[in-house]
C-alpha cells in the first residue's frame, strides 16, 4: 500500500477585515444621551459613573453570556430524597448579581438621596445592556418598598435587608441573612392578566394565614419572599410568603422551571403553595390595590429594560460598521448605511429621554400632585411605545452585521430573544393601553398634567406645533377602546418629542420630530429620505473605545 506524502505546510489563514474585540466599555462615559438624560432628571452621577464603568468590563459581559449558557437548574430533592426545591445558577449569576446589588441597584430610591428613582432607572437601562435575567429580582425588590409599607410590621422586618448592599443567595431564614430579595406570584392558569379569577385559597392560622394553590408562573423562585394574591374569605388579598421558616422551608413546591425564548439566566418557576405560611399585606380584600403599588414600579423598569437592549444592539452594529470595508469603503461612510444606524440611534435617543424623564416624575412624585399624576400615565406610556420598538429595532441591528449577528458568538441573539419579554412582563401591550384610558377617565388631573407636559414644547418647533393641534383635534375627550393602541403610540411619540425638544441637543430633536411625527417615510429603519445623520452618529463613537 503507497505512502502518501506528508500535506504540504501552510501558514494559517490570515483573518482580516473583522472588528477588534470590544474589551472593557464604559457605559455611562460612553453615552451622552444617557448622561444628559439622567442630569434633566436629577439622577446622582457618582453612582452611576461607577456602575457604567463596573458593568461595561470585558469580564461582566463573559459572566452575562456564561449564565445564558448555563441555564438554571431544579434541585428538588437532595441525595437522601429530603425536599430541597431549590435552583442552582451559574456563577456569573451571583458575580452580575453581587455587582449590582453592591451599586444599590434596589436601594439607592429608599436611601433618602435625590434622584433615587431616575438613578435607579439609568442602573436598569445599563444592566439590560450587559446582562438583563438578572434585573428580574433585583427589579421586584426595588419594587416592593410601596406594597411593604401596607404593614408597618413588615416593613421594619424587611425593608432594612432589602436595601442592603450585602448578596446573600444563601437558603436562610430572615433572620440569619445579611441582605433579602423578593420575588413575586400572581400568575395562575385560568385568569393571566385577570388577578380577579385568582383561586389561590388563604386561610386564617392565628396572626398568620395559610396559603394552597398553583401560580403559573413564579419570578426568581429563590427570592427569601414573594408578594403573591389569594383569595382569603373576605376577597383577594395580597400577601407575603417567606421562603424559609426558622427551622426548615415553607412548604412551597417547585414543580419546573420554564423553558423560556429569552431571559435564559433567570429562572422562572411553576410552583404550588401547601399550606405555605404568609403574612398579610394590606386590607382583606383590596390585594389588586395593594399590589399595583408594586406594579407601577416594576412597569418603570419594563420600559427602561428594552431601552438597553435596543442600546446594546445599536453599539454593537456601530461597533461593527466603523471597523468594517466593504466595496472599498468603511460601511460607516456609506450614506444607506449611515441612514440606517442615525435611525435605529433615535430610537434609543428616544426611549433613554422618556423613560428618565417619567422616572424623574416618580422622584417628584411627593412634591406634587401634577408630577405623580405624570407618572402614573407616563410610565404606562413608556412602557408601551419602547417594548413597541425594541424586538424590530434590535432585527435591523442583527442584519447590520449579517450572519455573524445571527450567530451566539454575537451578543444579538440573545438581546433579540430578550426584546419580547417587557411587553409581555407586567401586562401586554393591550393591558396597558386600558390602563391608560382607565387613568385618563378617573384621573382628570393625569390627563392635565399629561397636557401641560406636551403643551411645555409649544413654539420650540412648528412640525412639533402641527402635530400637537392635530392631536388634540384627533381626540377631544377620552380615546374609544378600538384607538387606544394608536392613541398610545401618537401620544408617547408626542411625550418623547416634548422632552427631547427641551432638553436634548437641537439636531437630535429636529430629527425626532422631523422622522417621527406626521414624517413621509417607510417603516423600515432609514427609510425617511435625505438627512444629515453625521450628529447623530457622533454621539455613537465613545462606544467603539476601550
Amino acid at each position: 500500500m503507497p505512502i502518501l506524502p506528508p500535506p504540504a505546510s501552510s501558514a494559517p489563514v490570515e483573518v482580516r477585515n473583522q472588528p477588534p474585540d470590544r474589551g472593557d466599555v464604559d457605559l455611562w462615559a460612553s453615552d451622552p444621551a444617557l448622561r444628559e438624560a439622567a442630569a434633566r432628571a436629577g439622577a446622582p452621577d457618582a453612582p452611576l459613573a461607577a456602575y457604567g464603568r463596573d458593568m461595561g468590563r470585558a469580564e461582566m459581559r463573559a459572566a452575562g453570556r456564561a449564565a445564558n449558557r448555563t441555564v438554571p437548574h431544579l434541585v428538588p430533592v437532595d441525595s437522601a430524597g429530603q425536599r430541597l426545591d431549590e435552583v442552582r445558577f451559574d456563577p456569573g449569576w451571583h458575580c452580575l448579581m453581587r455587582t449590582s446589588i453592591a451599586a444599590g441597584y434596589a436601594a439607592l430610591p429608599w436611601e433618602g438621596g435625590p434622584g433615587g428613582h431616575a438613578a435607579h432607572a439609568a442602573m436598569v437601562y445599563m444592566a439590560a445592556q450587559v446582562e438583563p435575567g438578572h434585573c428580574c429580582p433585583l427589579t421586584m425588590t426595588y419594587a416592593a418598598h410601596p406594597a411593604l409599607a401596607a404593614s408597618d410590621a413588615l416593613a421594619a422586618a424587611w425593608q432594612p435587608l432589602l436595601v442592603s448592599r450585602r448578596y446573600d443567595p444563601a437558603p436562610r431564614p430572615l433572620a440569619e441573612k445579611q441582605g433579602a430579595t423578593l420575588g413575586m406570584a400572581l400568575t395562575e392558569t385560568q385568569g393571566g392578566s385577570d388577578l380577579r379569577a385568582t383561586a389561590t385559597r388563604a386561610e386564617p392560622d392565628g396572626e398568620a394565614w395559610r396559603l394552597t394553590g398553583h401560580k403559573w408562573f413564579c419570578s426568581a423562585p429563590m427570592s427569601d419572599g414573594f408578594l403573591t394574591l389569594a383569595q382569603a374569605p373576605g376577597g383577594l388579598t395580597c400577601f407575603l410568603v417567606p421562603r424559609w421558616l426558622p427551622g426548615g422551608s415553607n412548604p412551597i413546591r417547585l414543580l419546573r422551571l420554564k423553558d423560556k425564548l429569552g431571559n435564559r439566566s433567570n429562572a422562572s418557576a411553576e410552583i404550588e403553595y401547601d399550606r405555605a405560611l404568609a403574612w398579610q399585606l394590606g386590607e382583606i380584600g383590596d390585594g389588586i390595590r395593594t399590589i399595583l403599588t408594586m406594579v407601577h414600579h416594576t412597569r418603570l423598569d419594563t420600559a427602561l429594560a428594552p431601552a438597553g437592549l435596543m442600546r446594546a444592539a445599536l453599539s454593537e452594529a456601530h461597533h461593527w460598521v466603523a471597523h468594517r470595508t466593504a466595496f472599498q469603503k468603511r460601511l460607516i461612510d456609506q450614506p444607506l448605511m449611515r441612514a440606517v444606524l442615525a435611525d435605529l440611534a433615535l430610537d434609543v435617543e428616544g426611549a433613554v429621554a422618556l423613560g428618565l424623564r417619567v422616572a424623574a416624575a416618580v422622584d417628584r412624585a411627593e412634591d406634587g400632585e401634577a408630577e405623580a399624576a405624570l407618572a402614573r400615565i407616563g410610565v404606562a406610556l413608556a412602557k408601551f411605545q419602547t417594548n413597541k420598538q425594541a424586538a424590530p429595532m434590535i432585527a435591523e441591528a442583527m442584519e447590520v452585521l449579517g450572519g455573524n449577528g445571527y450567530i451566539e458568538d454575537s451578543p444579538l441573539p440573545m438581546l433579540y430573544r430578550e426584546a419580547p419579554l417587557n411587553g409581555i412582563w407586567e401586562g401586554s401591550a393591550n393591558v396597558i393601553c386600558l390602563d391608560i384610558l382607565r387613568t385618563l377617565a378617573r384621573e382628570p388631573l393625569a390627563a392635565e398634567a399629561l397636557a401641560a407636559e406636551l403643551h411645555a414644547a409649544a413654539g420650540a418647533d412648528r412640525l412639533y406645533d402641527a402635530e400637537l393641534r392635530a392631536h388634540a383635534a384627533r381626540w377631544p375627550g377620552l380615546p374609544n377602546e378600538a384607538e387606544a393602541r394608536w392613541y398610545a403610540e401618537q401620544t408617547a411619540l408626542l411625550l418623547t418629542a416634548s422632552v427631547l425638544l427641551r432638553g436634548a441637543p437641537d439636531a437630535v430633536a429636529e430629527a425626532f420630530v422631523a422622522t417621527r411625527l406626521g414624517a413621509r417615510r417607510g417603516r423600515a429603519a432609514g427609510a425617511f429620505g435625505r438627512r444629515e445623520s453625521g450628529a447623530l452618529l457622533d454621539r455613537l463613537e465613545p462606544s467603539t473605545e476601550a
